[in-house]
């Protein structure tokens, strides 16, 4: 297959994928290419939609790659899809979520004894959300599952991996920042 050939394949895999594709599972449709060569060719089309400033971008994000809109274009996509409906997190559930995602694996009785409240509701909606998973039991009296977050929860936050979570003091910040920004009236 020629080169022109090979990027346009991968670039239909990447435009009709709802998720981010691994490297993996390009490289079970495109069996004869090694994973070096399908990320030099990712990293060739992502370079080339960057230069050519093309509304669309290649990304790498939650463990695979994904077409994206550029972020410049963002304010005509929010006037586009002004009234498409989106859930977003209720406080508890996002500092639920901050608590898992930073202290994982976490028990139930950890996250609450950091929040002060039961979480049942608030830890079956994430699970509900495919945002977090039962990591497993802690060998401890009773063996409580431990929860930790899902490639869900980094396609969510628009993560690559957890190292790009922020830090403590950044999160407060920009949880306040979102609090702020979603109070106000539409």
């Amino acid at each position: 297959m020629s080169e022109d050939n090979l990027k346009a394949v991968i670039e239909a895999l990447l435009f009709a994928s709802e998720k981010p594709l691994t490297l993996e599972q390009i490289k079970n449709v495109l069996d004869s290419l090694e994973t070096d060569q399908i990320r030099g060719v990712l990293e060739e089309l992502k370079s080339e939609y960057e230069k050519a400033n093309r509304g669309m971008r290649i990304t790498e994000i939650a463990g695979g790659f994904q077409m994206i809109t550029a972020s410049v274009f963002a304010p005509f996509l929010k006037k586009l899809y002004k009234e498409r409906h989106v859930e977003r997190l209720s406080r508890p559930a996002l500092e639920t979520l901050a608590i898992i995602a930073y202290k994982q694996p976490v028990t139930r009785l950890e996250i609450e004894s950091l929040r002060n409240v039961n979480v049942d509701g608030v830890v079956k909606h994430l699970l509900d959300k495919n945002l977090i998973r039962i990591a497993g039991r802690r060998k401890a009296p009773g063996r409580p599952f431990v929860f930790g977050t899902t490639r869900q929860f980094l396609e969510y936050f628009g993560l690559k991996s957890l190292e790009e979570l922020p830090k403590m003091e950044e999160f407060k910040k920009i949880t306040t920042e979102v609090m702020h920004e979603s109070s106000k009236p539409a």
